[in-house]
């Protein structure tokens, strides 16, 4: 599993208008290729009456899915456009598709890159981006004696505290960072005075928001 990678939201769209031609981008996440497909489908069918859904798509941990469609624009105008953004911007598990009603002006082919281009950008900017970072849960129990000292600590620290439960003593659910286990352990024990019962729960992906601009990430 990777340590963190960068998507989509769950669902966005948004519009364009370029020399009298209406471009309609919507993105989406997926985590297959018939998810990706069958969100193509759903939008030509939404726009059957469309002049062209060009679409592009990547998949996997390791981008080893790919696929560009023009839809009948000219050659590598539309899909590969498309594909390029995702890229650029390092996006995994993301689904495009741009739709167009032809404005009765021709953008002839730089135009036209241009165009899917950066209806892209923009409906991805408008949908959202998010980090997907790995995180190891704790289950972390202290005596009510400790309670305030370690919320207001875990509140002010880097760490995530999800949920705290309260019973005949409190559980703390803290969520940290792959990499920072030791830290967060040494941490925790010192914190407590070596009193905390610290025991490690689930791994799982947690979203941080984050600019839509691959500047931005880095």
């Amino acid at each position: 599993m990777l340590a963190s990678y960068y998507t989509v939201k769950l669902e966005g769209q948004d519009e364009i208008v370029i020399q009298k031609s209406r471009f309609i981008g919507y993105v989406r996440r997926v985590e297959t290729e018939e998810d990706a497909q069958r969100f193509i489908q759903e939008i030509k069918k939404k726009h059957h009456d469309a002049t062209h859904n060009c679409s592009a798509y990547m998949i996997g941990e390791n981008d080893q899915i790919q696929k560009a469609n023009d839809d009948g624009e000219p050659s590598g105008t539309a899909g590969v456009p498309i594909l390029e953004v995702l890229k650029k911007q390092g996006l995994k598990d993301t689904a495009v598709v741009v739709t167009r009603y032809f404005g009765g002006i021709k953008l002839g082919a730089g135009g036209l890159i241009r165009a899917y281009g950066s209806t892209t950008s923009q409906a991805i900017k408008t949908t959202g981006i998010v980090k997907r970072q790995l995180m190891q849960g704790y289950s972390i129990v202290v005596d009510y004696t400790s309670l305030g000292k370690v919320e207001n600590e875990l509140r002010n620290s880097k760490f995530i505290l999800e949920t705290i439960n309260y019973l005949d003593t409190v559980e703390f659910i803290v969520y940290v960072q792959k990499g920072e286990e030791q830290e967060f352990l040494d941490w925790m024990v010192d914190l407590s005075s070596g009193q905390a019962e610290i025991e490690a729960t689930d791994t799982k992906y947690m979203e941080i928001e984050v600019s839509s601009t691959s500047e931005d990430k880095e």
